[in-house]
């Protein structure tokens, strides 16, 4: 697959996985994130994951990206562009996580998840738009859940800022999906049936090892996903585990973190935290 996919949050955890996965299949790699800095907290940069990526005899672009900013999102994208003919995978996995109730919610954190989960989101699809356009093809996937019953709201309790960011960022690519459907640009969401590896878990003290599943099983998830027709495969809102069921994977036990436990489903872990 001689595309070009952009991938934030790509110097470590799930995007870095993402990055590894897209790379094994011929892609050519920006690798967006603001690390530049090796962190003993939060290990990996842009160019250590784009040096790793060499391997695959791909081309590897470490881009620094603080997707807060809507000028240095449009300055990323152009330049993309013209070092490599523009974006036609865009993988939208950077997220901030905030489980807290409204009280605790205060505005500077709510401007936070919502500036980095679902503008940030918008904008990059916004600008790598016009080039997919041109190309009559593109694959963009928000790492976000699927869009709830409406007669279902009990899990929204304690979370209700960081849904508001996450939903927004589904919403988003259904409208995508909706404006573009038969061009040959399709937007899909993925989200996790269990939790996840990731520094943001490991930092927030979200269960143990025990409870997760590896980053590989999105980056396998997205895989399948960009090698879908865009023309017929869009408006999906996916969970990696079904999705994976129906591609012919029933044994999930190499995703676990500690070999011989099954991670819990998120939604029961969501459950845990409604009032």
């Amino acid at each position: 697959m001689n595309k070009v996919a952009f991938i934030t949050g790509a110097s470590r955890g799930i995007g870095r996985a993402i990055a590894h996965r897209l790379a094994r299949e011929g892609c050519h790699i920006v690798v967006a994130a603001k690390s530049i800095e090796e962190n003993s907290k939060l290990p990996g940069t842009i160019y250590s994951v784009a040096d790793e990526l060499k391997k695959y005899n791909v081309k590897a672009f470490p881009v620094q990206l603080d997707v807060r900013d809507a000028e240095n999102i449009k300055n990323a994208v152009d330049y993309v562009k013209k070092e490599m003919g523009g974006v036609d995978i865009l993988i939208n996995n950077a997220g901030a996580l905030w489980w807290k109730s409204i009280i605790e919610t205060d505005i500077k954190k709510y401007n936070l998840i919502n500036n980095i989960n679902s503008r940030a989101s918008f904008l990059l699809a916004k600008e790598c738009l016009p080039n997919m356009i041109e190309n009559n093809w593109g694959h963009i996937v928000m790492h976000s859940p699927p869009l709830p019953d409406p007669k279902e709201f009990m899990h929204y309790s304690k979370k209700t800022a960081y849904l508001i960011s996450k939903y927004g960022m589904t919403m988003a690519a259904m409208g995508i999906a909706a404006e573009f459907r038969d061009t040959g640009i399709a937007a899909n969401s993925v989200w996790p049936a269990t939790p996840i590896q990731s520094a943001a878990v490991e930092n927030t003290a979200l269960g143990n090892p025990k409870m997760w599943r590896k980053p590989a099983i999105i980056a396998d998830t997205i895989a399948h996903i960009v090698n879908e027709d865009p023309k017929t495969f869009s408006g999906n809102q996916l969970i990696d585990e079904e999705y994976l069921m129906t591609k012919g994977v029933n044994d999930f036990r190499d995703y676990q973190c500690v070999s011989g436990y099954e991670p819990p489903k998120l939604i029961e872990i969501f459950n845990k935290f409604i009032v």
